[in-house]
């Protein structure tokens, strides 16, 4: 189990602002699990037409951030840091579930499940969570591929 701070998610991650959408990694089990956490601020990009009068974080960018801790999962299993250019890409959400919206103030947990690996084709199980309330869910399925393919 191992934490990671946002200088190792960097190391991990090809993502930079406004789209790097995690901030912390609280814990992480390779090949088992992971805990990561985005803190959402007034300032985020997205609030400026997400709607302006009652700002909520789009259910795409929900997704996305727990696919960017469905990567992180995928790098830390396999010790793969970003130095080769990889990328972990998203090939497939299904089952997708919303249930509350994500505010300003807000800490979106992101916990991930690793289910299985097959053919360079992973699948994770996500839940999003705002004080333990249960924000989104979703099946998640990345491969992973150099930049030129």
């Amino acid at each position: 189990m191992g934490t990671l701070n946002i200088q190792q998610i960097k190391h991990f991650l090809p993502h930079r602002y406004p789209f790097l959408l995690i901030d912390r990694v609280l814990s992480y089990d390779p090949y088992k699990s992971i805990l990561a956490v985005k803190n959402i601020t007034v300032n985020e990009p997205f609030f400026q037409g997400h709607f302006p009068v009652k700002p909520i974080m789009p259910g795409v960018l929900i997704i996305e951030a727990m696919a960017q801790a469905a990567a992180l999962l995928g790098c830390v299993s396999t010790s793969e840091v970003n130095r080769d250019g990889n990328l972990y890409y998203l090939v497939g959400v299904n089952d997708v579930r919303f249930k509350r919206p994500v505010e300003p103030g807000d800490q979106l947990m992101l916990d991930v499940q690793f289910d299985k690996v097959r053919q360079n084709l992973w699948k994770f199980h996500a839940t999003a969570t705002v004080d333990e309330h249960f924000i989104a869910s979703a099946v998640l399925l990345t491969t992973v591929m150099e930049p030129d393919s």
